[in-house]
This record gives structure tokens, sequence and C-alpha cells, in this order.
């Protein structure tokens, strides 16, 4: 039996002189020293003061970065279901409402991603001050890495919000709230974090080539963002990734599972988009071999494990997406067959020809696609690629950001890019075309 020693009196002591004995020893006690408790929860910046906790804050880092991507709800579905990737399977109103395209400031859903992508890149952030200056003979690709992060995590929140976006920091233990800036700024900011990147790895080992592919290819995604007079440097950037290149997020059965997975095939809370609203593509019913999905319910999906034919909510129909198949399955976010579609963009306004071959050399790397040919025109090329890069990047954080590429550099109206019309739960289509910037941020001094 563990006791206090200074509160704990045997019954056979219980005479009134020992108790004012206890008494009087308990209150030569520092208050503080009752009071005050050590959470094994909280670490504090003094503890991480060390090169040991310099590397913990690495791992910590990328491990948010994992939250902020595949495996929690994040901008990959919540961006998918503003645009026409996913339709909502279920009755949770935030999430219909940016199905819907009436996304409040207040969503819960959005402010859950939004703090996860924020906590992933600011974790980068502490990671390269604290191994700079507690590891400086760690391997360049470490600090890279967390490069990385912040730049990956900036480029896809600029594409994905409004502008007025806020990047905090920390600094000695307390917050320090950014400035609002564009996402211009935004995109300015990503690429100073990967060239930073960049210019530490000088190795050749399998760690030092996965972090330099990984920081070109956000480098020629964040060019194309930043608008089509910075295409050919794009394509520059990326180029010597091969296309077998994958940087992966890992899942487990037991634990961190697939949020895609979860979300879609075991919880049935969103269900691959078809033909939503007029405008979007066909993921569902494409029979893509980039995209297998099978219907609730039907053969392939009991295969699978997936024997509802309905949604949550009860509606049909209920696609299920292939490409992740279990809660273990890993998701690419970045990989080697996006250089070979920045590359296309950048030769398909002066050289069509030679796009259309980029796009199919790609597509020999799934057996049962087709070779493209030419549609003839500039706009109908434009759709071409859009489509490529949507199948082969389906739910990896690309498509909101493409859809607004094609409103903001091909000057596409929104109405013909967006869904619109009558939405398939109630009422119509909104007109948001972006994520807001939630409400506990616009709470912030």
């Amino acid at each position: 039996m563990t006791v206090h020693p200074y509160l704990f009196i045997p019954r056979r002591w219980c005479g009134s002189a020992v108790i004012a004995a206890a008494v009087l020893v308990a209150s030569c006690v520092s208050s503080d020293r009752i009071l005050s408790v050590e959470d094994p929860d909280i670490i504090n910046p003094a503890d991480v003061q060390s090169a040991a906790g310099a590397d913990a804050v690495r791992v910590g880092a990328l491990a948010r970065l994992n939250t902020a991507t595949s495996g929690d709800e994040s901008l990959f579905l919540l961006g998918g279901v503003l645009a026409d990737e996913w339709i909502n399977g279920d009755s949770f109103i935030d999430r219909q409402a940016v199905d819907q395209r009436v996304i409040p400031p207040a969503d819960a859903f959005l402010t859950t991603a939004d703090r996860a992508i924020n906590r992933a890149r600011l974790s980068g952030e502490q990671a390269v001050q604290l191994l700079k200056q507690y590891r400086p003979n760690a391997p360049g690709w470490q600090r890279a890495e967390m490069y990385f992060v912040q730049a990956y995590t900036e480029n896809l929140t600029a594409e994905d919000y409004c502008n007025g976006l806020v990047f905090s920091t920390v600094v000695d233990g307390r917050e320090q709230y950014g400035k609002q800036m564009t996402d211009s700024a935004a995109f300015v900011l990503a690429l100073a974090h990967v060239d930073s990147g960049l210019t530490l790895i000088t190795g050749n080992t399998s760690d030092d080539l996965r972090v330099k592919y990984a920081l070109q290819v956000t480098r020629g995604r964040i060019l194309l963002n930043m608008g089509q007079s910075r295409y050919a440097e794009a394509a520059t950037s990326v180029g010597g990734v091969p296309t077998s290149f994958i940087y992966r997020e890992l899942h487990s059965l037991t634990s961190n599972s697939n949020a895609i997975w979860s979300l879609n095939n075991n919880n049935r809370r969103y269900s691959v988009s078809s033909g939503e609203g007029t405008n979007g593509l066909n993921f569902g019913t494409a029979n893509d071999p980039r995209l297998p999905v099978c219907q609730g319910g039907d053969a392939v999906c009991k295969a699978n494990a997936v024997t509802q034919a309905s949604r949550d909510d009860l509606g049909k129909l209920f696609a299920v997406q292939l490409t992740w198949p279990t809660a273990a399955s890993p998701v690419p976010i970045v990989s080697g067959i996006e250089p070979r579609m920045i590359e296309a963009q950048a030769q398909q306004a002066d050289n069509p020809g030679s796009a259309i071959a980029t796009l199919n050399a790609a597509r020999t790397t799934v057996p049962g696609l087709a070779p493209l040919t030419d549609p003839g025109n500039d706009p109908a090329r434009v759709n071409q690629i859009f489509r490529e890069r949507a199948f082969w990047l389906f739910s990896t954080g690309h498509r909101l950001g493409d859809l607004r590429r094609l409103i903001r550099q091909y000057n596409r109206p929104a109405d013909t890019v967006f869904p619109i019309g009558p939405w398939h739960k109630d009422e119509n289509y909104g007109t948001d075309r972006n994520i807001p910037i939630p409400q506990p941020k616009l709470n912030n001094p």
C-alpha cells in the first residue's frame, strides 16, 4: 500500500498529541511541493533541448504530417469533397456543408484539419531549429526533410484556402501570431523552404534521394501554382525524378489507419463521386485502372470486405475506392508521376505533341490504359491534362488546387469548374470554391 508520508496516520496512533504532531509536520511542507504534479503527456520546451530531443521533434513532425494527410480526415478528403472527388455519405451537417459548398467558418471538421496541418508545419519548423543547434552533424537529409514538411503543408494550405492565411509560430514556448498573407505570398514562402532543404542534401544515399526527390516535386508543384510564366521552371525543377519514385505515408491495421479507407470503405461517410453537379469528372464510373471502384454490396466490394450496399445515410449509390483497400494501405503523398504531369503541362502550350507523348509514357506504367490522342484545340487539351492529373493524383490533396488553378490561370468561370445546380441531397450547391479561414483563427488578435 502506497501512502502519503504526511497524511497517513495508523489507527493505533490516533491520540490527540500524535494528530497534532502530524498536522505540524504537514504544515511545514511547501504547498508547491504538494500541488506540483509532473504530467508525462506534456513536453515542455526545455525537455527537447538536446540531441535526443531534437531527433524526437523531427520524428514527431513526420507523425504529424501523416495525420495532416492520409492519417486523419484532412484536406485530402475535405478538399476532395469540396471539389468533385467525393460526395458526402452521412448526416453530419458540417461535412454536408463542405460538399454543398456552403461552408461556415466554424465548421468543426475543417477546424480540426486546419490544426493538424499547422501542427505539422510548426513541428517541422521547430525541428529545423533544434537539429541545427543540437545535432549539427546529423545527415543533411534530416533537416532537409523538415523543410519539406514546412513547404508541403504551406503549399497545400495556399492551394485550398482563401487569402488571409496565418502561419503562427512559437518562440521560447510562447505563441507568436503570424500576420495574414495572400496565397501568392504563401507560395513564395513554401518555395523558399524547398530551396533551403535542397541545399542541405549533398549525399547519394536512399534517404538523400528520397528527400531530394520529394523536395523537387514539391518545388515543381509550387511553381505551377505561381502561374503559367513559371511552368518551364517547374518542369526543370522536376527533371531527374524517376517516374517510379514514391514518398508514402504508412498505416497499420491496429493503429493509425488509412483515413481514406476508414471514411469511405469502412464507415461509409464518403462515396466516390461521378459527374457531380454537372461539371464533376466521372471518377466512380470511368472504369479507369488508376482508380478501381466497386459499388457497395456487389461481388467485388464483398471480396474487399465492403458488404453494405448503401452509404451511412442509407443513400445510394455507394461507390468504394479500391486503390487503398485496407486500413494498412500506404498512401503516396508525393510521387514520380506528378513530375510527368508537370512536364506535360509545361509542353502543352508550345508543343502539344510532346505533351501527349509525355502523358502516354506515364500511361504505359499501368496495364489497361490506352494511349491518348490530341483532342485538337487548346481548351480540350487543358481539359485532358487536368483529367489525367485528377485520376493519377486522386484524393491526395491536388484536386481542389487544380480546380482553383483552372479559374485563376485559365480564366475558366467557376460555374464551369465546380459542381453546380441541385445538390444530391437537397437544395442547391452554393458558391464556395475555397476553404475559409477557420473561426478560431479569426478570433486571434
